[in-house]
């Protein structure tokens, strides 16, 4: 969740760290995160009216925008997901309808918010799987594994009922002292961990596929109502025996243990809350579905989209299997190229939602060489982080960093402008002998200059075919 402190200022500097460039665009997702706490801090009366003011980024492909909207959302711990805008179909026709947008969405906050719920309930959890581990290293007289495994026949069932009629059945045999003792022991060795390595037959629950996931585009993900949940008091349920070591089993049990403890009521109320108040959907491929439909053919339904997702941006409840979800207050960022439309060409009421444009720049060389190096997670940070788990480590000179930047410029230029993506393509050209032959090299360092680097891209720079060696 947004903090307080951090304002604009520092939600451009963290983006800083991983894009290079677009102020522009970085300013406009600060705000539009900022004016979400002030608005936390209005009366009531005065929140529910003031709703976010959504983003169109206008650029071409590899300059930004899915990573800027990518990196807002983690900044934040808000949920988010990324959908294609020509995906969806209009009512009517096959495919995706807009809801499923917000349904999605939500199953990504539902995880998230049961991740965090469980991590607060990992040591009970733990503590509880380790009491299970030492019935089955050592069981009861009547354990609770052998009880669980009879409640799924008839007999356990009749024997029940038998033992209800009759009143004076024989007590339960009570545990010894010497079994007390043994099972401490025991106890004490696993919270040592001296018996990771003992293989043990463990006994947990089998999970069956909900019915949305085995018909999928049925609509069934869709049902209010779980039906799992109302035949679960119905028919026992089913288990399954496995034999592993104490180390896997523990892991196993301590996660069946931890989503036991965990409410699933509470995290469902608390994934709907926060995708009404933080959640963020970022629209691509947003151009693709601009543009009149008056030609007919398959785009015959491009307006018809527009017009099913304008509800969803303006304000809508959407019907999902955890409950209703408003998204008068959810963030919806669309971008798109623009090469062909523009966003005139979509109709006015979906304009009208979308108050804010930014325009991201296109990039040249030496943009493309700060995207080489700069960012905490830039290539050549990732290659020499890879290739160091073998041994070698690797340094390139400034020479060969200005001719991999200036070659990715120049194909950008004569083929498919790219953007960035175009570096991913010409450093695994570079580097891939190196990538091929780590573990006969036996230098413990390599330097890349540019002789090394042109040889590499040779072909590349003579032939003027690109496409044949860059896709």
């Amino acid at each position: 969740m947004l903090d307080q402190t951090l304002t604009p200022h520092e939600i451009v500097a963290e983006l800083d760290r991983y894009i290079i460039g677009q102020r522009q665009a970085k300013k406009a997702v600060a705000i539009a995160l900022r004016n979400r706490y002030r608005r936390r801090l209005l009366p009531e009366e005065m929140k529910d009216e003031v709703y976010p003011k959504n983003i169109i980024m206008i650029g071409a492909t590899g300059v930004g925008k899915t990573e800027i909207a990518r990196r807002l959302a983690k900044i934040v711990k808000a949920p988010f997901i990324k959908v294609e805008a020509s995906k969806f179909t209009e009512v009517g026709y096959v495919g995706r309808d807009v809801e499923s947008m917000i349904r999605e969405l939500l199953d990504v906050c539902v995880r998230m918010v049961k991740e965090e719920k469980l991590e607060t309930v990992e040591e009970r959890a733990k503590k509880r799987a380790e009491e299970r581990l030492v019935d089955y290293l050592m069981p009861r007289r009547k354990s609770p594994s052998s009880q669980a495994q009879q409640s799924n026949s008839l007999d356990y069932w009749m024997q029940q009922a038998s033992m209800m009629l009759n009143r004076n059945h024989a007590p339960e045999p009570k545990t010894t002292p010497e079994e007390l003792n043994q099972r401490e022991i025991i106890y004490q060795k696993l919270r040592r961990q001296e018996l990771e390595d003992e293989e043990v037959e463990i006994e947990t629950e089998a999970k069956s596929a909900p019915l949305g996931d085995l018909f999928p585009g049925t609509g069934m993900d869709q049902m209010n109502i779980n039906m799992q949940e109302m035949l679960g008091g119905m028919m026992p349920k089913k288990t399954r025996k496995m034999k592993v070591k104490v180390a896997e089993a523990r892991k196993i049990l301590t996660a069946e243990e931890a989503a036991k403890l965990v409410e699933n009521e509470s995290v469902e109320e608390e994934a709907i809350r926060r995708v009404e108040q933080n959640g963020i959907v970022f629209l691509d491929e947003i151009d693709k579905i601009a543009g009149g439909s008056s030609h007919g053919g398959p785009d015959v339904s491009r307006g018809g989209v527009q017009r099913d997702i304008l509800p969803i941006v303006e304000g809508t409840t959407v019907v999902t299997k955890y409950g209703p979800v408003k998204t008068d207050h959810i963030l919806f960022i669309a971008a798109g190229a623009f090469h062909v439309s523009k966003p005139s060409d979509l109709i006015p009421e979906l304009q009208g939602r979308f108050p804010i444009r930014v325009e991201l720049e296109s990039l040249g060389k030496d943009d493309l060489k700060r995207i080489l190096i700069e960012p905490h997670n830039s290539l050549v940070k990732q290659y020499t982080a890879l290739l160091e788990t073998e041994g070698l480590h690797i340094e390139f000179t400034e020479e060969a960093l200005d001719y991999i930047t200036e070659v990715s410029a120049r194909v950008n230029t004569k083929t498919e402008n790219i953007g960035a993506r175009r570096l991913y393509t010409i450093m695994e050209k570079v580097l891939e002998d190196l990538l091929f032959d780590t573990v006969y090299l036996e230098e413990e360092t390599f330097v890349i200059d540019q002789k090394y680097v042109a040889e590499r891209l040779q072909a590349i720079v003579e032939d003027e075919d690109l496409s044949r060696y860059i896709l």
